[in-house]
C-alpha cells in the first residue's frame, strides 16, 4: 500500500526551500483554501489546468528546473509560506466557536459513515448530492475543529464517466483510478502496521485494506476489498459505486457497516457518536450490537446502548431510494452478527422488518431508524414528510411526537464560492468573514457593493463558464473524435452575454427534466427572441439501471439538436464536481422543478444562490423555507397533486409566465451604465439569504448542539 512519499518517488526532487509542497498537495485542505489554490495555480498555470486542478499529478509532471525557478521567485515564496502557515493554523488553533461549545461532545469523537464522499474530482468516489453533502460535512468539521472521522469506500473504478452517443443515449465508461495520482495513502494502526480488517460475510471472510485521506484536522478512512487475499469476486465488491446486483449491494453495505466499525477499532478510534449518513451504513448497528452481546449485555441493553449514541440522517422521500432486501439475503451475509445466541437471529432481523406495500422485507432505513435515538431529515419540509412516510414505525405516536427532527442541509462556502465573488465580499465585509458566514449581521455589507462591481464579477463568472465549455468541446473534438452534432449539442452556439439558465442534477423522473419543453413552441419563442434571447445548459447523469431516466436524458439531448431552438440549448456531459463548480458560478438562473414533495433538500441551488445565481424552483426541499419573495422565483400553480398530467401542465405554464413577465425582462432591463440594477437586487438577496442560512457552518453547528451533544452525553455501557 503506497504512502505519501511513494506518490512522488519518480518526481523531480523538491528544492530545500519548498520542503512542504508534497505535504500540501496530499492534504485536500488546499481544495477549499483560496490561498493554497492560488499558490498551486501560480506554480504552473498551464499544468494546473492540464491536470484538472490536481496538484499531486501536477507535481509528478513538473520539471526540476521549474521547481528551482519557483524556489527563487519571491512572489511564489510568499504564497507558499502563507499556505503553510494557513494549513498549520487550521490544524493547530482551536476555533473560537469550538472553544465555547467543544465540551458538548464530552471529549468524544464522531464517526461519520457514508457510501460516498465528494471532496475533489481527483478522488471520484461520489455520484451526486449525497456525496457532496458528506464531503462538505467533513470539510466544515475540519474548519470548526469538530473531532470527526469519516468512513466510506475507496472505489477503484469510482462512479462512471458519461459519454453521449450520436443519438443521445448515455454510455457508461469505468476507468480505474490511478492511485499514485490521488491524494490518498495507506492507513496505519497505532503499532505501525498497514491497517487491514477481516469482515465475516456469509461462509467466508472478506479482507479490506484501509486508506486515509487527509482534510486538515479530519481523516477520512476508505475501505478497499481489491486485495490479493480475496477471491476475484470479492475483490470486485468495492470496485464501483452503486454497482452490481442486489446481492452485491447488500454485501457492499455489510462491508461498509461491519468493516467500518472493525476498521475504527483497529485504528484505535473509539467514537462516542456514530452518524449514519443514509441507510447504506445501517449495518453499523448490527456490528455494534454484536460487540455488546459479546461482552455479555442482554439484547435489550445492547440495543439501548447502541441507540443512545447513534445519529441517523435520511435524505430521500422517494421509496426507491431506501434499500430493502429479502430476509434470506441478509441472513446469508450477516449471520455472524448473531451467531448461535438464542433469539438473536429474530431480534436482529426484526430491526429491519418493514412492509412498504410489497410484502415484508429487510429495510435499511427501518433498521437505522430503530437503531438510532437521534434522527433527522434534511429540510423542514422533508422532516415533516419523513414523519408521515415512516409513521408505521411509531403506530401509536402522533405525527408531532415522532422522533424525527429536521436539520436543513447546507453547503461548504469556501469550496463552492467563486473567486470573484469571494474577493468582492472580502473587500466590503473584511478579511475573516468566512469564519462568520452564518452571522446575518455581516451580510449588510453586500448592500454596499456598487452595482458595477457586482455585475462585473457576475459577468466574469459567466464568461469563465463559457471558456470552460469551449475547452471541453475542443477536448471532445480532438481526443474523442466526436461527431459535429455532438459538438452542437454540447454548446458550440452558446453566447456568453445571453441570459443563461442552468439545470444540473441527477436525471430521474421525479425531477422532471423535460418540464421546460412542455410547450416547445412557446419555449422556442422565448429562447430565440431577438434582443432578449435565453439559453439553457443541462448537465447530469442517469443511474445506469434507470432506463426511464436515460430516455428523459436522450430526449433533452435531442432538443439540443433541434434547429427550432437555434442552438440555445446544450447538454454538458460527464457532470462532476468540476463541471458543477463552473455551472453554479456562471449561470444566471438555477432551475429546479421536481415533483413536490419528492425533493428532500437540493443543495445545488444553495451553491448557485450564494454565487449570485437566483433560484427558480418549485417550493420543495430547501426552497420551501428559503424563498423570501425577493431572492429568486417560486414556481407555484394550484392543482391536484394526484393528477400528474394537470400538475405538469400548470407548473410548466407558471414557469413560462415567470420567465416571460419577470425573469427575462428584469435581466435585460439595463441602466445607462449597462448594469441591470433591478436584476442585481435579486442577486444580492439570493447571496445574503443563502450565505447565512444554507451554509455547512450553520448546519454543522446544529448537528453538534442538537444531535451530537445529546448522543455524546448518553452513558457509555
Amino acid at each position: 500500500m503506497p504512502t505519501i512519499d511513494d506518490r512522488f518517488a519518480a518526481a523531480a526532487p523538491l528544492p530545500p526551500r519548498l520542503p512542504r509542497l508534497h505535504d500540501l498537495a496530499t492534504d485536500l485542505w488546499w481544495s477549499w483554501d483560496t490561498r493554497a489554490r492560488a499558490m498551486f495555480r501560480h506554480l504552473d498555470t498551464s499544468l494546473w489546468h492540464q491536470t484538472s486542478h490536481n496538484p499531486v499529478r501536477m507535481l509528478q509532471r513538473m520539471s526540476a528546473a521549474r521547481l528551482q525557478a519557483a524556489a527563487q521567485d519571491p512572489a511564489f515564496l510568499a504564497m507558499y509560506d502563507e499556505a503553510v502557515r494557513a494549513r498549520d493554523s487550521e490544524c493547530e488553533l482551536t476555533h473560537p466557536w469550538w472553544a465555547e461549545h467543544g465540551r458538548t461532545l464530552k471529549g468524544g469523537t464522531v464517526a461519520y459513515f457514508s457510501a460516498e464522499f465528494a471532496l475533489h474530482p481527483s478522488l471520484p468516489i461520489y455520484a451526486g448530492g449525497l456525496g457532496v453533502l458528506a464531503g462538505d460535512h467533513c470539510k466544515e468539521a475540519s474548519a470548526l475543529g469538530v473531532p470527526l472521522v469519516g468512513i466510506g469506500f475507496m472505489y477503484p473504478q469510482g462512479y462512471f464517466h458519461q459519454r453521449m452517443s450520436p443519438t443521445g443515449w448515455q454510455e457508461e465508461r469505468y476507468e480505474r483510478l490511478t492511485w499514485t495520482e490521488a491524494p490518498i495513502a495507506a492507513a496505519f494502526t497505532p503499532d505501525g502496521r498497514a491497517c487491514t480488517v477481516q469482515v465475516p460475510l456469509g461462509d467466508r471472510t472478506v479482507h479490506a485494506a484501509v486508506w486515509c485521506v487527509r482534510l486538515a484536522r479530519v481523516r477520512l478512512y476508505l475501505l478497499d476489498t481489491d486485495v490479493p487475499e480475496n477471491a476475484p469476486w470479492d475483490r470486485e465488491l468495492s470496485a464501483r459505486l452503486y454497482g452490481g446486483d442486489r446481492d452485491t449491494r447488500l454485501q457492499q453495505e455489510a462491508v461498509l457497516g461491519v468493516g467500518g466499525v472493525l476498521a475504527l477499532r483497529a485504528l484505535g478510534v473509539s467514537p462516542t457518536v456514530w452518524h449514519l449518513n443514509e441507510g447504506h451504513a445501517g449495518f453499523v448497528i448490527f456490528e455494534r450490537l454484536r460487540e455488546c452481546r459479546d461482552r455479555g449485555d442482554s439484547f435489550d441493553d445492547a440495543l439501548a446502548d447502541v441507540r443512545a449514541h447513534t445519529v441517523f440522517t435520511t435524505h430521500t422521500p422517494v421509496a426507491a431510494g431506501h434499500d430493502a432486501f429479502a430476509f434470506a439475503q441478509v441472513e446469508r451475509s450477516l449471520a455472524s452478527c448473531w451467531r448461535d445466541r438464542d433469539g438473536d437471529r429474530e431480534h436482529f432481523l426484526a430491526l429491519g422488518a418493514y412492509d412498504n406495500g410489497h410484502g415484508p422485507q429487510f429495510n435499511m432505513t427501518a433498521l437505522a431508524m430503530r437503531g438510532a435515538a437521534h434522527i433527522n431529515g434534511v429540510s423542514q419540509l422533508h422532516g415533516a414528510v419523513t414523519r408521515d412516510m415512516w409513521a408505521p414505525l411509531w403506530p401509536d405516536t402522533p405525527a408531532s411526537a415522532r422522533p424525527v427532527r429536521a436539520i436543513t442541509n447546507g453547503v461548504h462556502v469556501p469550496t463552492w464560492l467563486a473567486t470573484p465573488i469571494s474577493e468582492l465580499i472580502t473587500r466590503y465585509a473584511g478579511a475573516g468573514w468566512l469564519d462568520r458566514n452564518d452571522d446575518s449581521a455581516i451580510w449588510d455589507a453586500l448592500l454596499e457593493i456598487p452595482d458595477g462591481e457586482l455585475w462585473a464579477a457576475r459577468t466574469r463568472q459567466r464568461h469563465d463558464l463559457f471558456a470552460f465549455i469551449r475547452e471541453r468541446l475542443r477536448s471532445r473534438w480532438v481526443d474523442d473524435h466526436v461527431t459535429p452534432n455532438r459538438i452542437v449539442a454540447a454548446g458550440a452556439m452558446l453566447d456568453p452575454d445571453v441570459l443563461t439558465i442552468g439545470y444540473a442534477r441527477r436525471f430521474t423522473a421525479y425531477k422532471r427534466p423535460e418540464l421546460i419543453f412542455h410547450d416547445a413552441e412557446r419555449l422556442a419563442r422565448l429562447v430565440t427572441r431577438i434582443g432578449r434571447p435565453v439559453q439553457i445548459v443541462f448537465a447530469g447523469k442517469a443511474h445506469p439501471a434507470d432506463e426511464p431516466a436515460k430516455h428523459h436524458l436522450q430526449r433533452v439531448f435531442q432538443h439540443c439538436l433541434d434547429p427550432t431552438f437555434g442552438g440555445r440549448i446544450a447538454f454538458i456531459d460527464d457532470y462532476d464536481m468540476l463541471v458543477a463548480r463552473y455551472l453554479v458560478h456562471g449561470c444566471d438562473v438555477w432551475l429546479n422543478n421536481p415533483r413536490k414533495p419528492l425533493e428532500a433538500s437540493g443543495t445545488s441551488g444553495m451553491k448557485a444562490a450564494m454565487n449570485g445565481v437566483p433560484h427558480l424552483s418549485i417550493g420543495d426541499g430547501w426552497w420551501a423555507e428559503g424563498y423570501t419573495g425577493d431572492n429568486g422565483w417560486l414556481i407555484s400553480a394550484a392543482t391536484d397533486p394526484s393528477d400528474q398530467t394537470a400538475t405538469d401542465a400548470a407548473d410548466a405554464d407558471a414557469l413560462y409566465m415567470l420567465l416571460e413577465t419577470d425573469v427575462v425582462p428584469r435581466f435585460y432591463a439595463r441602466e445607462p451604465d449597462g448594469t441591470p440594477r433591478d436584476w442585481l437586487r435579486v442577486v444580492r438577496q439570493a447571496m445574503r439569504t443563502s450565505l447565512v442560512r444554507f451554509s455547512t457552518r450553520r448546519m454543522l453547528k446544529q448537528y453538534v448542539v442538537e444531535m451530537y451533544g445529546p448522543a455524546s452525553s448518553a452513558p457509555v455501557q
